[in-house]
């Protein structure tokens, strides 16, 4: 990676003149750091395991509008660096394609030339609030969705038209338009149109193909993600004729590659359009043996009249409530495999299994975000009988 122009001011990418090997490195250590603060007793500590990609590996930016000096010109990108209200134009980023950055820039000059608005955090006066680029790694397809107040009209078909015009290495499938009238400064989505194409991208990871719409989350580095679900599916014993929880599932990735496999495979998940892609895209996978319920985990365990047999837990970042934790422990399966994106709520998380009884058999640590401070574990632990 060369220097980024951008580094001075976005702080995203913190390793930057740091060589690859030496990041992860670096990486490693510090997940084993912070179990050991912790003082988390761990059988084998497998080390960490690098990106396939180190560069464009991401899928999906979101992009702000705003000025990175007040009244100064408008500027398309991220927040600067300890300035909330100052946003800097990234159009040179080295984690993304580089269709995504004249994607960025084409948005930027059309917007310039139109004279809109931004949309002003304070005033809550204006246009233009956000751009949200998202890509298919396996299948090369490009969505594009422009964020804008209803305040002013916006040429929305005039926008499409530019962006088919551009000369893209991968393929424009949809372009869109969302309306968020919300004062909160954060991505909402009241109305959404579809200007031009379809209102998804489609993806394969490990064989499984997937329909991602405007507002799903899915995972950002593909290439990685598919390593690290298959190093956490290798730990399962065999799954034969087995049911097994995929809790925090998110749009039930895993619950499907588990459902290949497994008897049956119930994924829970809080956010409910999350579960409803996970329905349709199990059902384009042809698994009839998935099932998703929308929910909280807390809630939904009082529910389920299945058993499980094998647990699997991928969890937001703030990891998982004490309270949802007892209610997973006192189904005492033998194995639970544990995702983590952030290893300090995995060490808390793994703290309280261990005073259950729980041994942890091995911890793995995954770059999937080269560059920046994010590392992603996969955990095997086992009930001791």
């Amino acid at each position: 990676m060369t220097i980024c122009k951008h580094n001075e001011h976005c702080g995203g990418c913190i390793y930057q003149e740091i060589p690859y090997q030496e990041q992860i490195i670096l990486k490693g250590k510090e997940v084993q750091r912070i179990l050991d603060e912790k003082e988390i007793k761990y059988e084998k500590y497998l080390g960490i395991e690098g990106s396939p990609k180190q560069l464009a590996y991401r899928n999906k930016m979101e992009y702000t509008f705003g000025d990175e000096v007040k009244d100064g010109e408008m500027t398309l990108g991220m927040h600067k660096k300890g300035r909330f209200m100052s946003i800097i134009t990234v159009d040179e980023c080295q984690l993304v394609d580089e269709d995504f950055n004249k994607i960025l820039r084409a948005a930027l000059d059309f917007c310039n030339e139109k004279g809109y608005p931004f949309y002003h955090k304070k005033s809550h006066e204006g246009l233009l609030r956000n751009l949200i680029v998202r890509k298919g790694e396996h299948t090369k397809e490009i969505l594009v969705n422009i964020v804008t107040s209803s305040q002013i009209e916006f040429a929305e078909k005039e926008f499409a038209e530019m962006m088919r015009g551009l000369n893209l290495s991968n393929k424009l499938v949809g372009v869109l338009h969302t309306i968020n009238d919300k004062l909160a400064d954060f991505v909402y989505c009241e109305k959404l149109i579809t200007v031009w194409g379809q209102d998804f991208y489609s993806e394969e990871i490990m064989g499984l193909k997937f329909k991602v719409s405007a507002f799903s989350f899915f995972q950002t580095n593909i290439l990685a993600v598919e390593k690290l679900y298959t190093e956490a599916l290798s730990l399962i014993k065999d799954l034969d004729g087995k049911t097994v929880f995929d809790l925090y599932c998110g749009t039930g990735t895993i619950t499907q590659t588990l459902a290949l496999r497994a008897k049956k495979a119930i994924g829970v998940e809080i956010v409910e359009e999350a579960v409803e892609a996970a329905k349709e895209n199990a059902k384009l996978n042809g698994l009839d043996n998935c099932e998703f319920i929308a929910g909280d985990v807390f809630e939904v365990l009082d529910n389920l009249e299945d058993k499980p047999d094998v647990i699997v837990l991928d969890p937001p970042r703030v990891g998982i409530h004490q309270k949802a934790m007892k209610k997973i422990v006192n189904y005492g399966v033998e194995q639970i495999v544990y995702i983590s994106c952030n290893p300090k709520s995995l060490a808390d998380n793994l703290d309280f299994m261990q005073s259950y009884g729980y041994t942890i058999k091995s911890v793995k640590a995954f770059d999937n975000f080269p560059y920046t401070r994010h590392t992603e574990c996969v955990c095997l632990l086992e009930l001791l009988t």
